[in-house]
């Protein structure tokens, strides 16, 4: 090329073109990755399932999570729908599912649903009871959430057959005769 006003001549030297070429494919290409990549990930996030199963604990058999971790109802709960919100939540995570949930061996896969929280994503059901796991809860098989009483009422690990978990209580009397009271949750 030349430039008019001076008379000079600029030439692209064919290697300078090439070059360039190869540059612009390669950033093209980097760029097609980078989508299919999103896309993948994205489309896999909108498919994650929750599975929970059963595991032996120092409560018996208890529903967890993928983690191991315990599941537990909230007593406050009603209708299938959670009590659980805000600070409540920060301490009791609810257990989340993005897909269907499904569940592993001892379980009936009929028992498990969803309920949808108040902030719109969907919460795992089972028998009808939004499920939680314990914050305090730092390793598999640990049931620290067991029988506490906050945020209104009492919170229990949940059964097979997703009732609460709940170890009879032993009072000994003067007598010396011991009695056991099972609690009525369901």
């Amino acid at each position: 090329m030349q430039d008019r006003r001076t008379g000079e001549a600029n030439i692209v030297s064919r290697d300078q073109a090439m070059t360039l070429a190869v540059v612009l494919m390669l950033t093209a290409l980097l760029g097609v990755i980078g989508f299919l990549a999103a896309s993948t990930v994205a489309r896999s996030a909108t498919r994650t399932a929750t599975t929970i199963s059963l595991r032996k604990t120092g409560l018996g058999s208890v529903l967890v999570n993928a983690k191991g971790h315990t599941i537990y109802l909230f007593a406050k709960d009603k209708h299938g729908k959670s009590a659980c919100t805000g600070s409540c939540s920060k301490f009791w995570p609810p257990v989340l599912s993005q897909g269907k949930p499904s569940v592993g061996a001892g379980l009936k896969a009929s028992l498990v649903g969803t309920t949808k929280r108040s902030n719109g994503t969907r919460q795992v059901t089972y028998n009808r009871h939004p499920l939680y796991t314990y914050a305090l809860d730092k390793r598999a098989g640990q049931t620290k959430g067991e029988g506490n009483s906050l945020f209104g009422a009492k919170w229990w690990a949940v059964s097979a057959k997703g009732t609460a978990v709940v170890k009879a209580s032993t009072t000994t009397t003067s007598t010396g005769t011991t009695t056991t009271t099972p609690y009525p949750y369901p």
